[in-house]
C-alpha cells in the first residue's frame, strides 16, 4: 500500500490553491475547475470542491470544519519559511517553537482554518529520524523566488 495524498475540502478552491501556490512555492496542477494537486517534494496535496464530495457520499465531508489533522512539511529552515510567510499567513498558531520530540515548528492556519505546521528537525534524534527523507529544502514562496 502507497501513501499517495492528503486531500482538503473547500468551498473556494482557486482561493486555497492560490494560498498553497505561495506558501509553498510549487504550481498546482489542475484536472477540473474543482480538483486540483500540488506536489511539494515527498507529497501530494489535493485540493477540491465541495460538489466533488457527493462523488464519494454526500455529506461525507464538510469544508472549513477541520478540528483534528495537521498538514506538515518538512523545511530545511523554519526560521526562514516564517519570515518568508510574514505579512502573508493572516493566522499564525504558534511562532517558531522546538517541540520536546526535537522539531522546530511553526504552525499557521489556512484561509479555511485548517492547521499547517512548517518544521525542522533540529536535535540530534530528529535530525537522525528524518536523514534522507524529502529533501527538506527551504520552501520559498512564490513571491520571493529570486532569493
Amino acid at each position: 500500500m502507497d501513501f499517495v495524498s492528503i486531500r482538503i475540502i473547500t468551498g473556494d478552491v482557486a482561493r486555497l490553491v492560490a494560498f498553497y501556490e505561495r506558501a509553498l512555492g510549487v504550481r498546482a496542477d489542475w484536472a477540473t475547475e474543482d480538483f486540483a494537486e500540488l506536489r511539494p517534494a515527498g507529497a501530494t496535496l489535493a485540493i477540491a470542491g465541495t460538489r466533488t464530495v457527493p462523488l464519494f457520499a454526500p455529506g461525507s465531508a464538510r469544508p472549513a470544519d477541520n478540528h483534528s489533522v495537521i498538514t506538515e512539511f518538512l523545511v530545511a529552515d523554519v526560521d526562514r519559511v516564517h519570515r518568508d510567510l510574514s505579512g502573508f499567513v493572516t493566522e499564525f498558531v504558534t511562532e517558531p517553537t522546538t517541540m520536546p520530540w526535537g522539531n522546530r515548528s511553526l504552525l499557521l492556519r489556512d484561509p479555511d482554518g485548517n492547521l499547517v505546521n512548517f518544521f525542522t528537525p533540529v536535535t540530534p534524534a530528529a535530525v537522525e529520524k528524518f536523514a534522507g527523507r524529502g529533501s527538506a529544502r527551504p520552501v520559498t514562496p512564490a513571491h520571493d523566488r529570486s532569493r
